[in-house]
């Protein structure tokens, strides 16, 4: 839905005892590639000294064959970003890399720590100087100023400081770390590769380079590898309640992963027969929003027995633009991104499947689009609740103010659409419809923040979500 959907951080890989690793992480990232358009970056390690290469834009465009190949070495970790904590630029593109006592030190980061600026100010204040604005960073300064004496101990030490969402791939000389916060909200999973062995945001990250899927990393679980062995260390202290973000399986991951025992694509088709169960309507076609709502379209379809069709195309080679309309006119990016397919449209009744509302400045876009192709009736579902709220654990949520779900009733929302019905998914009919994998995180749906909200609460963070 372009620009008034919610953005994930970012994605993660780790790669450890692989002859060609930088190859294997740049697949990785590739794959992972939906997770962040921002920015990207390898680091590798090679004699004990990291190399590294980073830039601002898409994986293919960063790296090319010769970049590739002057990354040598056997150990690497990986990063795509998108910026939801301490914003854009070259300098909060990850990894980071220090020079450690230890050796060569490089974090990895997904999600987003809800204590890092109060952390920040600490170390600040300790002499700590930091080269970012970025939230991840802390953990740099967290493990060069512990006082224990093995690293295992002084990452250890770090993880514990921190509170808020992270999966986090480290790397000190040609050792690996990876570790998962004691909720698990966001994924991380382990896989084979020959003698070695990856860590990766997603299972597609593994696909791709022909890893064999070992199993999730669990909440709060810490991993050592070197040398062809996985070690655990001492886990995270536990938490009341694990909390996976649910949002991964309406919208963020890719259908072709599996994320926590589940099918992507699997969950989304539940999500879609749920939907047609509570919210059935007599029309002609189901048409997806194309991509991330094509499952759940499908499995609307299956359920109430109304044909699939491909009603509406995307333009996948619409990249960041700032080229400006020289009129205004409030569809300019909607009509470059969609089009949707008159000959399927005209003179129907069409259910139009989404996966989420956010702004609904795209709907509205949509739901024009569609009466000028001629539709007869325009009904549009959405494969989860309301978004009411926004996220502090790493998605890049508009403020609630620009939530149209915080202050306006689904008639409301259908009045501003212009559509002839509007059905959300009820939060107990997503959550039940997988809730082998649950209890999960809905708190852009509930309001309900299972991490404490440290920097919010400081007032630090503007926004207060209870406002």
């Amino acid at each position: 839905m372009l620009d008034d959907r919610p953005r994930e951080e970012c994605g993660v890989v780790g790669i450890s005892g692989v002859e060609n690793a930088s190859e294997m992480a740049f697949l990785g990232l590739y794959a992972l590639q939906h997770r962040g358009q921002e920015a990207g970056g390898i680091v590798t390690v090679h004699e004990g000294e990291a190399r590294m290469h980073k830039g601002l834009g898409l994986v293919a465009d960063i790296f090319d064959a010769e970049t590739i190949k002057r990354l040598e070495g056997g150990t690497a970790i990986g990063h795509v970003r998108y910026s939801t904590a301490g914003g854009g630029g070259a300098r909060n593109a990850q990894p980071i890399v220090v020079r450690y006592a230890e050796g060569d030190l490089a974090v990895a980061h997904n999600g987003n720590l809800t204590n890092a600026h109060d952390l920040r100010t600490w170390l600040v204040k300790e002499g700590s100087l930091f080269q970012s604005t970025n939230d991840s960073e802390v953990m740099v300064h967290l493990v060069a100023r512990s006082r224990h004496d093995t690293v295992d101990a002084q990452i250890d030490d770090a993880l514990t400081h921190l509170e808020g969402a992270f999966s986090m791939v480290i790397s000190v000389g040609d050792t690996l770390y990876a570790a998962r916060d004691p909720r698990g909200f966001r994924p991380l999973v382990l896989g084979r590769l020959g003698g070695g062995h990856v860590v990766a945001s997603e299972t597609c990250a593994l696909d791709i380079m022909g890893a064999t899927f070992v199993r999730d990393l669990a909440p709060g679980e810490v991993l050592k590898i070197r040398g062809g062995k996985v070690t655990k260390l001492r886990p995270l202290p536990p938490v009341d309640r694990q909390s996976p973000c649910i949002f991964e399986l309406v919208y963020f991951a890719r259908p072709d992963s599996k994320l926590w025992g589940v099918s992507v694509d699997r969950a989304r088709r539940a999500f879609g027969r749920q939907l047609a169960r509570e919210h059935p309507v007599e029309a002609d076609c189901v048409i997806a929003v194309p991509d991330s709502a094509n499952s759940a379209a499908l499995g609307y379809a299956e359920e109430s027995g109304i044909p699939f069709e491909l009603g509406l195309l995307r333009n996948h080679y619409v990249g960041r633009t700032f080229i400006k309309p020289s009129q205004a006119d409030r569809d300019f990016g909607a009509r470059m991104k969609y089009n949707p397919v008159r000959e399927v449209i005209a003179g129907k009744r069409v259910i139009v499947v989404d996966d989420s509302l956010v702004r609904g400045t795209t709907s509205r876009s949509l739901a024009k689009f569609f009466r000028e192709a001629g539709a007869k009736e325009v009904h549009f579902r959405i494969a989860s609740p309301p978004v009411r709220f926004p996220c502090f654990y790493g998605i890049d949520m508009p403020s609630r103010k620009e939530l149209i779900g915080s202050d306006h009733s689904v008639e409301e929302i259908r009045k501003e659409l212009e559509v002839n019905s509007l059905g959300y998914l009820s939060q107990d009919g997503m959550e039940g419809a997988v809730e082998e994998s649950g209890p999960f995180c809905s708190a852009c749906f509930s309001g309900d923040y299972p991490a404490p909200l440290v920097d919010v609460d400081k007032g630090y963070v503007t926004g207060n979500p209870r406002c």
